[in-house]
C-alpha cells in the first residue's frame, strides 16, 4: 500500500484544482491507498463552511469533503500558519482535522511515497 499525500494549495473556486485533488483522493482511496490530505496556503479556504459557489457559476464540490470518512481517509491536516493568515479557527472549519505546524507538515511529507499538489 502506497502512502499518498495530497496538498491543497489553491483557493476552491476559480480553477478546477480543488475538485481534481478531491477526485484523485477519493479514487486513490478506493484502490486502498493510504491517503493524507494537507490544506495549506489558499487551500485552507476549501475548509470554510457554507460557501455558495453557485453564486459565481461554480459547481459546489466542497460538500464532498464530508464523505472522506466513507473512503477511510482519516489523515486530514491544515497548516497552522495558513489558518492564521486567513484568520480561520479550527473549530469553525467544515470538516474535522488536525492542525500542524509547517515543520510537522514537512515531516509528514517525508513519510509519503508520493506527493501531489493541487
Amino acid at each position: 500500500m502506497k502512502k499518498i499525500a495530497i496538498i491543497f494549495r489553491h483557493a476552491p473556486h476559480g480553477s478546477a484544482k480543488g475538485r481534481e485533488g478531491l477526485d484523485f483522493a477519493l479514487l486513490s482511496a478506493s484502490f486502498e491507498q493510504e491517503i493524507s490530505l494537507i490544506f495549506a496556503d489558499e487551500g485552507v479556504l476549501n475548509l470554510v463552511p457554507q460557501q455558495t459557489p453557485e453564486a459565481i457559476g461554480a459547481k459546489d464540490f466542497l460538500a464532498a469533503f464530508k464523505a472522506l470518512p466513507l473512503y477511510d481517509i482519516e489523515c486530514v491536516y491544515a497548516c497552522h500558519q495558513s489558518l492564521a493568515d486567513y484568520q480561520l479557527e479550527e473549530s469553525a472549519l467544515a470538516i474535522p482535522l488536525e492542525v500542524k505546524t509547517p515543520a510537522e507538515i514537512a515531516e509528514l511529507l517525508t513519510q509519503a511515497d508520493e506527493v501531489f499538489v493541487y
